[in-house]
């Protein structure tokens, strides 16, 4: 499959662009990017428009802000290409839903990158989870993401923290194992540290806690996702696969869902759920 990608920030860099050359299946085929010689350094040809790129490929995957992400998303489903999501999909749940809407009328597959989902640890403690029966559930991130390094300069993460980084792969993960997602039941952020808090509710009953940052100075970061109920406690602190890794799954899966005309589970429309309840959060949240 021919594959593009828009963006060449350190997501990008790090991951996206050496997973998209190293699969046996996926032509990568070029990159756009506001700055072509970021985009250069990619080992990837350089298109000089989006449209060029679009013209080229028969997916396109995103390495770029979410609200810069849903308008060239949109354009791409509508010309018919699949889309590789980052996360959260939008910057709006009216976004998110435009989205979902033309993903959906074109036909064309989606997925969304919640890398944690394609590792072998998280796969286990979701099969060892499944079919048990769980009371509550809480999850666990603190990074110093922003405080220095490749993110540090990174505006949206700064303006909006964690909830919007890393805040979708521990909603993903609860929702996953202890059931749906009714409610943001309360939500606070103390924005001087990025310390949110954040109180969910669960179809069947079951209620999480949620504390995220990502200007928090530890090192390496800590996440942990734990239940606990009549069967007793499960906790995932595990991410030893690398990012790299994860994706090279992820993308075994999305040609698979291509090839199949199938959505898979982390589709668009997971990304709309997700979408949903970080705007319940922000709407807690001072």
């Amino acid at each position: 499959m021919k594959i593009g990608l828009v963006g060449a920030g350190p997501w990008a860099r790090k991951t996206q662009a050496p997973a998209l050359l190293a699969h046996p299946d996926v032509d990568f085929t070029g990159v756009w990017a506001r700055r072509p010689t970021a985009a250069a350094e990619l080992n990837a040809p350089v298109l000089d428009s989006f449209e060029a790129l679009l013209d080229a490929v028969d997916a396109v995957a995103f390495a770029v802000p979410p609200a810069v992400q849903a308008g060239y998303a949109l354009r791409a489903a509508r010309a018919g290409k699949h889309v590789l999501l980052d996360k959260p999909i939008a910057a709006s749940v009216a976004e998110a839903e435009e989205l979902a809407e033309a993903v959906t009328a074109a036909g064309v597959r989606s997925m969304v990158t919640l890398t944690l989902r394609f590792a072998p640890e998280t796969r286990q403690f979701l099969a060892s989870t499944a079919g048990r029966s769980w009371a509550a559930g809480s999850g666990t991130w603190f990074s110093g993401a922003i405080l220095g390094g490749a993110y540090a300069d990174s505006r949206w993460r700064h303006d909006d923290g964690a909830i919007l980084d890393i805040g979708p792969h521990v909603f993903d993960l609860l929702d996953a194992s202890l059931g749906t997602i009714a409610r943001v039941v309360y939500s606070h952020r103390a924005v001087a540290s990025d310390s949110w808090t954040v109180l969910l509710e669960h179809e069947g009953g079951a209620r999480s806690t949620v504390q995220l940052s990502l200007r928090t100075p530890i090192m390496p970061s800590l996440m942990r996702i734990e239940l606990s109920g009549s069967d007793g406690v499960e906790a995932l602190t595990d991410r030893s696969t690398s990012s790299i890794d994860c994706f090279a799954v992820l993308l075994d899966e999305f040609l698979e869902s291509v090839e199949t005309g199938t959505d898979h589970e982390c589709s668009v429309h997971r990304g709309l759920h997700l979408q949903r309840v970080i705007d319940q959060a922000r709407q807690w949240a001072p």
